[in-house]
């Protein structure tokens, strides 16, 4: 049978970015599900389809026998002489399907196996690009918001998912913005979008960081760890080999010009440099900055407890809005930490 789909085929091709062989084994096995309905007795079924000379053949080979006993093997005399002339028994012959019910299952039934197909050629596809960049930032254009304020950002003419507990706090955007966010899941197979990012995950920040810091970006500084409140504060610990380096001024810049960067990117996220140390006691200290925090000593060792002692004047900067300061200070260093302040008012040191 000519059937004229080669044209389809490249159209498919290349609107949805899937070789062209994807979609005809996806149109022959179609084909052989839905050519069952008229080839009822299990038989074999043969396609042949060369689609660019437009040739379709969908068929099955039986013996001619005198007493068919096996009819997904075997076919009458009789039955064989009606299909195709004069016939002998021990002869093979050829059963064709239906010119008609070809065409009707080249148009209908082959459309639900090629969509699906396409779709699954199209889920590997984003899989084998998106998986290598997981932990990296994307760049994509917002193109719709979904139920409960999710957003669909397209990359590289991908739908990609930013859902709305992985925005930052009172972020908005519209429709046609381009929005900043990095890779923390690939799905093999979803209904639904398979990439989804995010702007509040510690990945995101540290790529900021290793965009606009060079040090950081060829490896002088390494980040030991960064917590977060998204949209309020955050504290990355630092380190560098480099006697020659200071970590914390190069992550900040010359007047801060770095960090504030980062920081509008961030919607004015206020990020605190510190300089990661083996000695909890000083790394407490230094991770209660801006607080100048006048001794600290350990209260409970086996229950990471510790206490901070500072001056008047610091203590509302050791504690922060809300405790904030206090609270991310305590995750970085991975111990409990009591602000108490001096009653002496001596500094000590």
């Amino acid at each position: 049978m000519k059937v004229n789909v080669w044209n389809t085929i490249v159209q498919l091709s290349k609107e949805r970015g899937v070789e062209t062989n994807v979609i005809v084994n996806a149109i022959e096995e179609s084909l052989k599900v839905a050519s069952t309905k008229y080839f009822t007795h299990n038989e074999k079924i043969s396609i042949s389809f060369l689609p660019e000379k437009g040739e379709l053949r969908v068929y099955t080979n039986k013996r001619i026998s005198e007493n068919p006993e096996n009819l997904a093997t075997e076919i009458s005399l009789e039955d064989a002489t009606e299909i195709n002339g004069s016939k002998k028994i021990g002869n093979n012959i050829e059963i064709d399907l239906p010119s008609n019910m070809l065409g009707r299952i080249a148009a209908q039934a082959a459309k639900k196996v090629i969509f699906q197909k396409v779709r699954d050629a199209e889920q590997e596809k984003i899989y084998s690009i998106f998986a290598p960049q997981l932990g990296q930032i994307v760049t994509g254009v917002l193109r719709r918001f979904e139920q409960n304020e999710n957003m669909i950002l397209e990359v590289n003419k991908t739908e990609v998912l930013l859902p709305c507990p992985e925005k930052l706090m009172d972020e908005q955007f519209k429709i046609g913005d381009r929005v900043k966010a990095v890779i923390i899941h690939v799905l093999k197979e979803n209904k639904g979008p398979q990439v989804i990012v995010s702007r509040v995950d510690a990945r995101f920040l540290a790529k900021l960081l290793e965009l606009e810091i060079p040090e950081i970006a060829n490896g002088n500084i390494e980040i030991i760890d960064i917590v977060r409140e998204p949209g309020e504060r955050a504290k990355v610990a630092v380190l560098t080999k480099e006697k020659d380096i200071d970590p914390i001024g190069a992550c900040i810049g010359v007047r801060g010009n770095r960090i504030m960067a980062i920081s509008q990117e961030l919607h004015g996220e206020k990020i605190d440099i510190i300089e990661w140390l083996e000695d909890p006691i000083f790394y407490a200290k230094t991770a209660l900055s801006p607080a100048k925090v006048g001794k600290a000593f350990i209260l409970d060792k086996k229950y990471n407890i510790m206490q901070a002692v500072v001056s008047n004047d610091q203590l509302s900067l050791a504690i922060g809005k809300k405790g904030i300061n206090v609270r991310l200070a305590s995750r970085l260093i991975g111990w409990k930490i009591e602000i108490k302040e001096d009653q002496s008012q001596k500094h000590l040191i």
